[in-house]
């Protein structure tokens, strides 16, 4: 049975619901550390990520918005939410790819997961997970 979600506010209020596209999907293409970023006191590790959203599937699909959450060793959650992709609302037509880069910054070893939301050319709600992975900071400062 799919996976269904349903999304109430995003933005400009995207209220429908979303079921997981297996054929659209998203690479961690590579997380780095990156200090010569800028970073509050606060959170003072930035890690700059590269992705890739691939649609192997038969339709377009319209990318409309995302959902991160990052879960640090001290149990904080962070839920970072909005429309589109780095000021994006990319448009894959069977085949295609969109790659891009933007970065968190963190407090400490953080565990990231999410998912884009999109529409197909139907108009159907679709999501593709965003594979969990890892934001290790330098040694020393966990």
């Amino acid at each position: 049975m799919p996976l269904l979600r349903k999304m109430h506010s995003i933005g400009s209020a995207i209220e429908m619901e979303f079921q997981e596209l297996p054929d659209l999907r998203v690479r961690i293409e590579k997380v780095v550390f990156a200090p010569q970023l800028e970073a509050p006191p606060e959170k003072p590790f930035p890690f700059a990520y590269f992705i890739c959203i691939i649609n192997d599937s038969s339709q377009t699909i319209s990318i409309l918005a995302r959902k991160w959450i990052l879960r640090d060793r001290k149990g904080e959650i962070v839920v970072v939410e909005g429309e589109g992709v780095v000021g994006e609302s990319p448009k894959l037509m069977p085949g295609d790819t969109f790659s891009y880069n933007s970065y968190h910054v963190i407090a400490g070893d953080s565990k990231v997961t999410g998912a884009f939301f999109g529409v197909d050319s139907e108009g159907a709600g679709i999501f593709a997970k965003i594979p969990p992975f890892s934001l290790k900071c330098p040694s020393g400062h966990k």
